[in-house]
């Protein structure tokens, strides 16, 4: 099986900043789009940014746009989430996995809890 295991989550104060990290196993890494997901508590799981293969072109959810940078590492098999400027509504289980018409390729990881207070 092909695994993520994110971290970096945390609790900080709204307008701080946190960086996630999310390694994969397999080589399939280096040839998928991949993305980070969220699910906030009652809500269901949301997309939030996707990187391209060679990290050529990002596409972020409009709540995030100026605050968040998705990069990735194809020699370490990790994909990294910068979050600035995070307000209250960024409360979530942050994951990651494949962003790709042909379905995720990677298990589901446990995921890292972001907290901001307000």
């Amino acid at each position: 099986q092909v695994q993520v295991a994110e971290s970096g989550g945390g609790l900080v104060q709204a307008g701080g900043s946190l960086r996630l990290s999310c390694a994969a196993s397999g080589s399939i890494f280096s040839r998928v789009a991949m993305g980070w997901y969220r699910q906030a508590p009652g809500k269901q799981r949301e997309w939030v940014a996707t990187i391209t293969t060679s990290a050529g072109s990002t596409i972020y959810v409009d709540s995030v746009k100026g605050r968040f940078t998705i990069s990735r590492d194809n020699a370490k098999n990790t994909v990294y989430l910068q979050m600035n400027n995070l307000k209250p509504e960024d409360t979530a289980v942050y994951y990651c996995n494949s962003r790709t018409a042909g379905g995720y390729y990677f298990d589901w990881g446990q995921g890292t809890q972001v907290t901001v207070s307000s």
